[in-house]
């Protein structure tokens, strides 16, 4: 039973294969920076669409 299928594991190596730790650091990190980044903006997306209903509702 294989594991990993030999796709992936192509696709994993053709993707990091030539990083070394600190690159995969990086970019694990950025890829949570920009995780958080898009959270926080869908968060003022909302608010700003619930205040300008808000305002709408007012006038």
């Amino acid at each position: 039973m294989e594991i990993l299928s030999q796709a992936i594991f192509y696709k994993w190596k053709q993707k990091y294969g030539g990083m070394d730790a600190q690159h995969l650091k990086e970019l694990k990190s950025l890829q949570e920076e920009n995780a958080r980044l898009k959270r926080m903006f869908a968060d003022l997306s909302l608010d700003h669409r619930i205040l300008k209903d808000i305002i709408e509702k007012k006038l």
